[in-house]
């Protein structure tokens, strides 16, 4: 008796260690009472009924990434691409994702697999590089509206690569290599035609300068000229006024007649040493009435 109550006792303990059920955070477990649904177990320590209960199906509420396989997407240009992408969904409600479908992430997959080829098929080759987000969205607008009824919400869809095939790719970077080189032999033309007009300004700046330059000297050189005469007429008149109070002052005339008769002299005595022909005035007494003549001019300048 003994052995049987040890031995019962220690299957009721194994029965009560198997109802106890712990679910982490984040978690959800559908609980299944003689395989029918009974109840959402969510984060907690919770105790079932041996033997009729059950976990049927456990879930995470935490976003999850599945990876779409690269598939052939034709274009609207009919041109074949290799597209592959990520789909991100999160669980909302557990009891749809368990019973609404048999698998929402080969479900998930499938379909955005299935839009993201109608999408690709509406627009052209170029437009793929191009509209990356307008594809995403559609993509991920198909796969949510379905997967509503699967308890599932679809956050994004990010496309990875866009293959195109070797030709095109050939193509298009010969495309690529002709637009670098039409951008460089333009910045070529516009660098040289920039330099030909600076060094047309340069030259015409320069001719300004010497044009500038030369009238500023031809207008200093004028007013020098203009200054010089106007130095030399003051200090004539200057001249001629002292000449003029000297002749007023007392015995002024007759220190101009001595200086007058000296000059003359002195200059027949130059004439007489220079050349070997001596002129000599017919009457010496008109040198002086010469002299005479010349102070009665003085006198009257005077």
């Amino acid at each position: 008796m003994l052995i049987v109550a040890m031995s019962f006792a220690g299957l009721v303990l194994l029965l009560l260690l198997l109802s106890v059920t712990v679910v982490p955070q984040q978690s959800a477990y559908i609980v299944e009472r003689l395989g029918k649904y009974s109840r959402t177990l969510e984060a907690g320590f919770h105790v079932l009924f041996p033997l009729i209960d059950r976990v049927g199906y456990k879930f995470s509420f935490k976003e999850e990434v599945i990876d779409t396989p690269a598939q052939p997407c034709i274009t609207k240009d009919n041109v074949t691409v290799h597209v592959d992408g990520l789909v991100y969904i999160k669980v909302n409600d557990p009891r749809l994702a368990a019973y609404g479908i048999a698998n929402y992430r080969t479900a998930a997959t499938q379909l955005a697999q299935t839009s993201l080829r109608s999408s690709i098929g509406k627009i052209t080759l170029d437009k793929t590089f191009e509209e990356r987000e307008l594809i995403n969205a559609e993509v991920v607008k198909a796969v949510d509206e379905a997967a509503m009824g699967w308890g599932v919400k679809v956050l994004r869809f990010e496309i990875k690569d866009i293959a195109p095939p070797e030709s095109v790719k050939n193509a298009m970077e010969a495309q690529m290599t002709a637009e670098r080189e039409k951008r460089a032999q333009i910045a070529l033309a516009e660098g040289q035609k920039q330099s030909a007009i600076n060094i047309s300004e340069g030259l015409k700046q320069q001719a300004i300068n010497i044009s500038e330059g030369d009238k500023q000297r031809q207008i200093n050189e004028a007013e020098g000229r203009s200054k010089q005469i106007e130095l030399v007429a003051m200090a004539t008149a200057n001249g001629i006024r002292q000449v003029a109070e000297a002749l007023g002052a007392e015995g002024g005339l007759t220190a101009a007649n001595l200086r007058v008769a000296e000059q003359y002299v002195d200059a027949f005595g130059k004439m007489a040493k220079e050349s070997t022909t001596m002129l000599i005035p017919q009457n010496m007494a008109d040198v002086a009435g010469m002299i005479a003549t010349a102070m009665q001019t003085i006198k009257k300048t005077g």
